[in-house]
């Protein structure tokens, strides 16, 4: 399993590298843009969301605001609070990024059979459940 998911980790990565960034910081974006418009959230909420801690977030958040990727703007219901909110050349970078994601994705998978994928699905479901009850 290890080396499996080395090997899917320097996959995801190269893709992940034309676009600037790391799968840290694909991750917040991608959440900011499942969040829906206007693509906001709070730092709190990211940190929870991608289950990091709140320093790791405040270092991604920093370097996607340093590439102008995202911005920190005053939280209207809360005067000492910040939202963290997609630009609109990170809002750009992310829908490019998760299409040449998924189409990496199917790239990698394509080497299973349709029955062996869902089968894969179904194991790897069943993992995950047995750790995240």
């Amino acid at each position: 399993m290890a080396r499996l998911a080395k090997h899917l980790e320097r996959a995801i990565q190269e893709t992940f590298s034309e676009f600037g960034l790391t799968v840290g910081e694909f991750d917040v974006l991608a959440a900011l843009r499942r969040s829906g418009q206007p693509y906001q959230l709070s730092p709190t909420e990211l940190f929870n969301a991608l289950m990091v801690s709140s320093g790791t977030m405040t270092h991604r958040i920093d370097r996607l605001e340093q590439a102008g990727l995202v911005r920190r703007i005053p939280d209207p219901h809360d005067r000492r609070g910040t939202q963290i909110e997609l630009t609109d050349k990170g809002f750009n970078v992310i829908e490019k990024a998760v299409e040449a994601h998924v189409v990496n994705e199917h790239r990698i998978l394509s080497v299973l059979e349709a029955s062996e994928s869902e089968a894969l699905i179904q194991l790897l479901r069943k993992l995950l459940v047995s750790f995240e009850e």
